[in-house]
């Protein structure tokens, strides 16, 4: 077989090189064209944020909150969601008693206990029902207490406006009973739990078979060049 001469010696590990310098430029671009994707998903911080946002309910709980107190949602020049207080105290099914009161029963099932457990259908079913009845007991037998009312020196007027203000009730009732409803489906057989868990796996198992990959291309360039087969060069 042919040796090689130095100068073609030479050329080949030039070539090497600059094939491993456009390797290196392209996981540089690539990395940076996905690196909004990996830092939510793929690498630690990502994983946290993703945990983070699958378990924090305060978001949903503040405005459940709002919503309670009967505020208007708006959004402001920069894409914010605000809320403020309505000037129509017909807008305003609840006081701040009456949304306090309702606030801490949704504060004991809407929280992290409740989506990471583990219900049959059956379960979940039963539950749901039994806080629809009680929340809604408790809202009827305590409404002239929970009610925003006006302040009226007409009898008939104040009678038309609680009239009025207990129709509300029945669909805020079923609104309730629907958030909790969705709070524990997703702890259906444990299905919040199996999500973070794959999650966690993904989070894991990502960056090993990008450094294979890696690591294979490498493999795959040094097969396809052998500085004693010029034929390869």
């Amino acid at each position: 077989m042919q040796q090689p001469s130095q100068a073609q010696y030479d050329k080949y590990i030039q070539e090497i090189e600059r094939e491993l310098d456009i390797e290196k430029q392209r996981s540089h671009d690539l990395s940076k064209a996905n690196y909004g994707t990996q830092m939510s998903v793929f690498n630690g911080e990502g994983e946290d944020n993703l945990i983070r946002w699958q378990l924090d309910l305060k978001e949903d709980l503040d405005r459940l909150y709002h919503l309670l107190k009967g505020d208007i949602i708006f959004q402001d020049d920069e894409g914010n969601i605000l809320y403020k207080e309505p000037s129509d105290p017909n807008l305003k099914p609840f006081n701040e008693f009456g949304v306090q009161i309702l606030m801490n029963i949704m504060s004991f099932y809407l929280n992290r206990n409740t989506i990471l457990s583990n219900y049959d259908e059956a379960t979940i079913n039963w539950k749901v029902l039994d806080f629809g009845n009680e929340v809604s007991d408790l809202i009827f037998n305590r409404y002239d207490e929970m009610m925003v009312t006006i302040k009226t020196d007409n009898a008939e007027e104040l009678k038309d406006h609680i009239a009025n203000k207990i129709k509300l009730y029945p669909m805020i009732i079923r609104e309730l009973v629907d958030t909790i409803h969705s709070a524990y489906l997703r702890a259906y057989h444990g299905g919040e739990r199996e999500s973070l868990r794959t999650a966690r796996t993904v989070t894991q198992t990502e960056p090993l078979y990008r450094n294979q990959m890696q690591g294979q291309s490498a493999m795959q360039l040094q097969k396809t060049k052998r500085w004693y087969s010029p034929a390869t060069w």
